[in-house]
């Protein structure tokens, strides 16, 4: 069924307002794919805080215009569906490349982070982005570790105090 000009228009609007506040951007070509395996794909994504969309390609030019990822343009090519970050940069590449291990009609064509983009061979390292959580912990452990080697060198002090003072002790009572 064809859509309306005003219903073009709220894509193109939706879509918008997505790309301007997502972290990145994924194209996937979803040619042979069935209605349950698309199903799971939006229920999946959902879950993980990721925008997923099947927009026209011109709607899309459009809907990407003014954003970082107006890169991705040229791109448009085929039936492609649209998956944009909200959350973390690496969470539609994640999504993209879970799916597409277990049905591979689904063929990632382009990845945009920062306004860059990369052809399908980066999926992988977009994906391998450290989630929110993870990037805060492993910068949480660098903050703490010298933190934790000052005060292990503060203890060492009366620990070898107290280990010099029990030698002589000892030495004393044996002699």
């Amino acid at each position: 069924m064809a859509l309306t000009i005003e219903q073009k228009k709220q894509v193109v609007a939706e879509v918008s307002e997505v790309a301007a506040n997502a972290l990145s951007a994924v194209a996937a070509e979803y040619h042979g794919l069935g209605v349950e395996e698309l199903t799971a794909l939006r229920k999946v994504a959902r879950e993980k805080g990721v925008y997923l969309r099947v927009v026209k390609n011109t709607l899309a030019k459009r809907a990407v215009a003014d954003t970082e990822f107006e890169c991705m343009t040229d791109g448009f090519v085929g039936p492609l569906m649209l998956a944009f970050s909200q959350e973390g940069p690496g969470d539609a590449a994640r999504l993209v490349k879970d799916f597409a291990k277990e049905n591979e009609a689904l063929q990632t064509k382009m990845v945009a982070i920062s306004g860059e983009v990369y052809g399908a061979d980066a999926l992988d390292r977009v994906a391998s982005l450290p989630t929110r959580d993870e990037a805060l912990s492993k910068l949480l452990g660098t903050m703490q570790a010298p933190v934790q080697k000052l005060l292990g060198t503060f203890n060492a002090v009366p620990t070898k105090l107290v280990r010099t003072v029990a030698a002589i002790k000892d030495a004393k009572e044996a002699a």
